[in-house]
């Protein structure tokens, strides 16, 4: 068991709060924005309950005595082993917070950041270098595995050994990478989906229904068996290699406005958290709705156990 501080209560913040908690650890959780951090047990206890609907968590898991919250940066660090930085994508926020770190944190204690995009090396002090790596999480954590794992210039091997071994004990997916790069895998991905649908939504040419629909009834039902690798070997790569290099097929870059969303966003069609965004969700609440997603994805995540995907061995 170890001490956890996370630095950030917002939507990452705290459900990480909770896979830790859940996961064993001893979590002290802060945000400078005392409202934020006041949502948090809320926030926590509503998915703890979804997984312990679904046999997820155990009945009697006391998230009070798992989960600590202070109001103070200073406080919630102390003779922490491990502090989860999970504030907002901005470099100064970061590079900040992390000057403030350097002189509260443990001589020993490992920072790991949760950054989606960004290359937060350059940022940290040199005195945290050895000891600093990222640690990207998916949104729900407490429900996708999947962990990117980078350790930096200075990064000790050994403390990126101990932070994916700590993930691994967890029960999540860690991959380890050798260098960082910007959005991993995974967000690269959902970034050329973005600029594909958001392209075709914009010329009018098809509706976020028709989007979706096509996503469910071809993608979501290939992706868990042969996902995306093991989907060429069974194309074929004589084919795969033939649509690479007939250029009948040109992808779109990557748009810097869409006017799609302008439009939504002007009307505060922001998702759902207003009740609408690309689509109108009623008058169902937002908590009713994350929580009927959190139910879907654990019965879908329960049936991937036992299919399991389809993956062979890469050659050397």
């Amino acid at each position: 068991m170890s001490d956890v501080a996370i630095v950030g209560a917002g939507t990452m913040g705290h459900a990480l709060a909770l896979v830790f908690a859940l996961g064993g650890h001893r979590v002290r959780l802060t945000d400078t924005n005392a409202a934020t951090l006041a949502r948090a047990p809320a926030l926590m206890a509503n998915a703890l309950e979804t997984l312990t609907e679904a046999g997820e968590a155990d009945p009697g898991f006391g998230l009070g005595q798992a989960v600590r919250l202070y109001d103070t940066l200073e406080e919630a660090v102390a003779g922490a082993d491990l502090v989860v930085e999970a504030i907002i994508e901005t470099e100064d926020a970061k590079r900040s917070l992390y000057a403030q770190l350097e002189t509260m944190m443990r001589e020993d204690a490992v920072l790991a950041s949760n950054t989606s995009q960004l290359d937060i090396f350059p940022l940290v002090p040199a005195a945290l270098g050895k000891r600093t790596l990222i640690a990207h999480w998916y949104t729900p954590p407490y429900l996708v595995d999947l962990v990117d794992v980078v350790g930096g210039p200075q990064t000790d091997p050994a403390v990126i050994e101990t932070v994916r071994a700590m993930l691994a004990a967890m029960g999540k997916a860690p991959i380890v990478f050798g260098k960082f790069v910007p959005g991993y895998i995974a967000n690269r991905i959902q970034a050329a989906i973005a600029a594909e649908v958001f392209s075709l939504l914009d010329a009018g040419m098809v509706t976020p229904e028709e989007v979706d629909l096509s996503v469910v009834h071809c993608l979501a039902l290939r992706l868990p068996v042969v996902a995306v690798m093991a989907k060429a070997d069974f194309t074929g790569l004589p084919l795969v290699n033939t649509v690479l290099t007939n250029g009948s097929y040109v992808p779109p870059p990557a748009p810097e406005r869409s006017p799609t969303l302008d439009r939504l966003l002007a009307e505060g069609r922001t998702g759902v958290l207003a009740g609408k965004g690309l689509f109108d969700w009623g008058d169902t609440s937002a908590e009713e709705l994350f929580r009927e997603r959190d139910r879907r994805l654990l019965k879908l995540k329960k049936a991937l156990r036992e299919i399991k995907p389809m993956m062979g061995k890469t050659q050397a």
